[in-house]
């Protein structure tokens, strides 16, 4: 919405002295007509995207997709340059013709890249993209980040029973709704391994209130709510287990004709070793107590104290916290 108006404005004055040989008014007239269609293109694509109607667009091809949206978003262009609002609150003549056509034409193309955008960093991710661009890990640095590996149980058995194109589907869905909640609470998905998503947080994003525990409680919540039409599609529901830990990892760019911003480091080994333990336990969360213990704010999870363990290809052991044991 700020860089929608600042781009308004900025249009206003170049357009104004194209036109007018001045100024004059408009800044404010092209922040406003900025302000307008910003902010309702960021309502639908925060809101709108997470409706039905909004979900089957997002899910449809990506060429699907991006002439679906400029329609809409061209549409809502259209209507702000032609009623000119901004220039009725000013009470100014508004102009017809070349003018009104050119603001259209101006609008389209910035919408088109805009949107052109948002769907390609939906592929790689909006923070892969940007740190990217700012070429945040061309070098390798060393961060200490959470992770949350979240696996879900019972694909194997369902693969078997209904074959692989019907369990693609089945996860594909999974994979979708949870990637509301982990927004919501500021993770990033990494990668999708089979059947299993890896969330992360950098410290300061994980560390306020306790967000990768509440990510997994809202991940079993969305699916729980779905449940029954998973029941009905595919008769079975979603259950998920999941597995945290925190420690230091190296981050960086690999690659050369496709490129990837990567992590490497035990805590990846350790975090997978703990969702074993889950499965092997029949736990839903095991949390190791390094995490634990650098979480703020209660996080409203039951955890068993299973003392210091000791992990697959770990020398020291490990102290474990863990959910109790489903009752299904």
């Amino acid at each position: 919405m700020v860089s929608g108006t600042a781009i308004g404005s900025i249009y206003g004055v170049l357009l104004n002295l194209a036109t007018r040989g001045g100024p004059r008014l408009g800044a404010p007239i092209g922040a406003i007509h900025g302000l307008i269609l910003s902010a309702t293109i960021a309502t639908l694509e925060v809101f709108g995207t997470r409706t039905r109607v909004g979900r089957a667009v997002e899910q449809a091809p990506f060429l699907v997709t991006l002439l679906v949206k400029g329609l809409v978003y061209g549409s809502l262009i259209a209507l702000v340059n032609v009623a000119e609002p901004g220039t009725r609150l000013f009470r100014l003549p508004v102009d017809a013709g070349s003018v009104q056509l050119v603001s259209v034409f101006f609008s389209f193309g910035v919408i088109w890249a805009v949107l052109f955008i948002i769907q390609i960093s939906q592929i790689i991710g909006g923070r892969t993209l940007r740190n990217w661009v700012l070429g945040r890990y061309h070098r390798p640095r060393q961060e200490e980040r959470f992770f949350l590996f979240v696996d879900i149980v019972g694909s194997t058995a369902l693969a078997e029973r209904v074959g692989p194109v019907a369990v693609h589907s089945f996860l594909n869905r999974v994979f979708v709704l949870a990637s509301d909640p982990v927004e919501d609470h500021r993770g990033e998905i990494y990668q999708y391994v089979g059947d299993e998503m890896v969330i992360t947080w950098s410290i300061a994003a994980g560390v306020r209130e306790a967000r990768p525990i509440h990510c997994f409680l809202a991940i079993e919540a969305t699916l729980d709510a779905a449940s029954v039409d998973f029941v009905r599609d595919f008769g079975l529901a979603p259950r998920v287990r999941g597995a945290l830990h925190v420690g230091h990892v190296v981050v960086g760019e690999v690659g050369a004709q496709k490129r990837d911003i990567v992590f490497h480091g035990d805590v990846m080994n350790t975090t997978s070793r703990l969702e074993q333990m889950a499965r092997e336990l029949d736990r839903r969360l095991v949390v190791s107590a390094d995490a634990l213990d650098r979480l703020s704010g209660p996080h409203h999870v039951d955890l068993e104290d299973l003392g210091a363990q000791t992990l697959r290809g770990r020398a020291s052991p490990l102290r474990i916290y863990a959910s109790p044991r489903r009752r299904d």
